[in-house]
Order: structure tokens, then sequence, then C-alpha cells
């Protein structure tokens, strides 16, 4: 038995329609690499969406440093040639301070970046 030519394209596009909603639902992942070395974040800036998935490694290129987001309760440390890797949801829009909250050097203490969260426009239902 044969199937008329238009189940096969209603089928396709119900396939399509499915996972193009999947889509929209799942947060989206944005993976970002900071490096931290004396005295600074490289980028300083990190900017995400509300309800991302936010990856971030942590590389430590000199000494031993932590990226602390005091607002989403993150403290992850590294240290040269073992970098840390971690996710979050970025769940509420905002700008959070980080900073490195080691002591090694009085240095550390500058160590200061922002993770803008931007609201995400959701459609009205």
């Amino acid at each position: 038995m044969t199937n008329p030519p238009g189940c096969l394209v209603l089928a396709a596009c119900t396939v399509a329609a499915l996972a193009l909603s999947a889509q929209d639902q799942g947060p989206t992942a944005r993976p970002f690499t900071v490096h931290a070395q004396r005295y600074r974040f490289d980028p300083p800036r990190i900017e995400v969406f509300q309800d991302d998935l936010v990856r971030i490694e942590l590389d430590a290129d000199d000494i031993a440093h932590s990226m602390t987001v005091d607002a989403y309760r993150i403290a992850k440390r590294a240290s040269p040639g073992r970098p840390v890797t971690f996710e979050f949801l970025a769940d509420r829009a905002g700008t959070f301070p980080f900073y490195c909250n080691l002591r090694t050097e009085d240095g550390c203490r500058q160590m200061r970046g922002a993770l803008i969260v931007k609201p995400r426009n959701r459609p009205e239902h």
C-alpha cells in the first residue's frame, strides 16, 4: 500500500514544527572562556540573555585565581594548567559583578568583571 504524497509532506511539516518548538523551549547554550591573569579577567564583561545556559571555562594563566559571582552563588578556582569548567542557568536579568576571591597577592583584590543578563523578550499568549 502506498501513501499519498500529501501524507509525506504533512509528516515532514509536523516533524519540522516539533523540532522548532523544542528549540524554543530549551535554554540556549552560551560557552565562554575566561582567562584570569595578574589582576584582570579577559573578557571582563560577559553578556547573555535571561534563561541562557552559561558555560564558562576559567583558565588561570599565571597563578591560582577564582571567579566568584555572589548573586548566583558561584565560586570556582582554577590554577595554571588546571582550568575549571562550570555551568549555570542565567535565570534573572541584571548586572552582576564577579571577582577573584583569593588573596594570593594584593592585586587579586582588583580583579573585577561583570555578568550582564539581558531580559529575553517572551512572546505573549
